[in-house]
C-alpha cells in the first residue's frame, strides 16, 4: 500500500500528464492553423502520449488500493510565434517533467516504496527519450535556419548509409 504522501504526489503527476497533454494538443492545432501538418501530427502523437502516461499513474493508483483524485487543468499557451519557440518550449517543459519524476523517485526511495521505484524507473528512461528526441529536432531546426536546407538534406541522405563488408573480406569469413 502507499502511503497518502505518495498517493498524493501520483495524484499531481497525473495532473501534470493531462496538462502536458492539452499543451500538446494546443502545440499541435497552432501548427494544423499555420499549415505544418507533419508538426501537428507530431504534436498529436506527443499528446496521445501524454494521454496514455497519466492512464498508466493511474492504474499504478488504482492496482495500489488508492484513488484517483482528477484536479482542474490549468490553461496552455495557444500560439508561439515561431517552430523554434515551441519547440524550445517543449524542451523546457519535458526538463522540468523529467524533473517531476526525479523528485518522486526521491520520495519512493527515502520511502523504501519499491514497487514505485520500480515502476518510476520507465518513466525515467522514457524522459531521457523526451528531452533527446526534442534536442534532435531543436538541432535540425538550427542548422536549417543558420546554414540553409542544403545541410540539412545532405545530413538526412548521409544518414541512409549502411555498412557493406568489402567483398575480400567476405569470401576469407
Amino acid at each position: 500500500m502507499l502511503s497518502d504522501k505518495m498517493a498524493q504526489a501520483i495524484n499531481n503527476q497525473i495532473n501534470r500528464e493531462l496538462w502536458s497533454a492539452y499543451l500538446y494538443l494546443s502545440m499541435s492545432m497552432d501548427a494544423e492553423a499555420e499549415g505544418l501538418r507533419g508538426i501537428a501530427n507530431w504534436f498529436y502523437v506527443q499528446f496521445r502520449e501524454e494521454q496514455d502516461h497519466a492512464r498508466i499513474f493511474m492504474n499504478y493508483l488504482n492496482a495500489q488500493g488508492c484513488r484517483v483524485t482528477l484536479q482542474p487543468i490549468e490553461p496552455v499557451q495557444q500560439h508561439w510565434e515561431s517552430l523554434q519557440a515551441a519547440f524550445a518550449d517543449t524542451l523546457k517543459h519535458e526538463q522540468k517533467v523529467t524533473a517531476f519524476i526525479h523528485e518522486l523517485a526521491k520520495q519512493a526511495e527515502a520511502e523504501h516504496d519499491y514497487a514505485t521505484q520500480n515502476m518510476l524507473r520507465w518513466f525515467i528512461d522514457e524522459q531521457v527519450e523526451e528531452e533527446q528526441s526534442v534536442g534532435d529536432i531543436l538541432n535540425t531546426l538550427r542548422h536549417m535556419a543558420g546554414l540553409g536546407q542544403g545541410l540539412y538534406l545532405l545530413d538526412k541522405d548521409l544518414a541512409t548509409r549502411t555498412y557493406s563488408v568489402p567483398s575480400p573480406l567476405a569470401t576469407a569469413e
